[in-house]
């Protein structure tokens, strides 16, 4: 599966308050990128802590539910499209999830 694009998981970790998720954005992208997946109950039977919210989208946990990230998958062309990565906080302010 190939994500667009690691640079905002890069931007994200890079910034000091954010910085400890680096090893687990890294660790998500290896196992997501280095895999096909057919569908989201493939990758939800991974990440158990995902869920779907539906659109193609998977929320993720990061770092113990401190972050979020929403991905929006294409499976039969194998591509995740980054639709948010941000604090819980910012993931509760979301109005539409599955069009994010």
């Amino acid at each position: 599966m190939r994500v667009l694009a690691k640079g905002t998981l890069r931007a994200f970790w890079e910034k000091k308050q954010f910085k400890d998720s680096e090893q687990p954005l890294k660790a998500w992208y290896k196992v997501i990128s280095d895999r096909s997946w057919a569908d989201p109950h493939e990758i939800i039977g991974y990440f158990k802590d995902a869920d779907q919210v539906g659109n193609g989208r998977i929320v993720f946990n990061v770092c113990g539910n401190r972050y979020r990230l929403i991905v929006a998958f294409r499976y039969d062309i194998q591509i995740g499209y980054i639709r948010f990565l941000g604090t819980h906080k910012q993931y509760d302010k979301i109005e539409d999830i599955k069009n994010i």
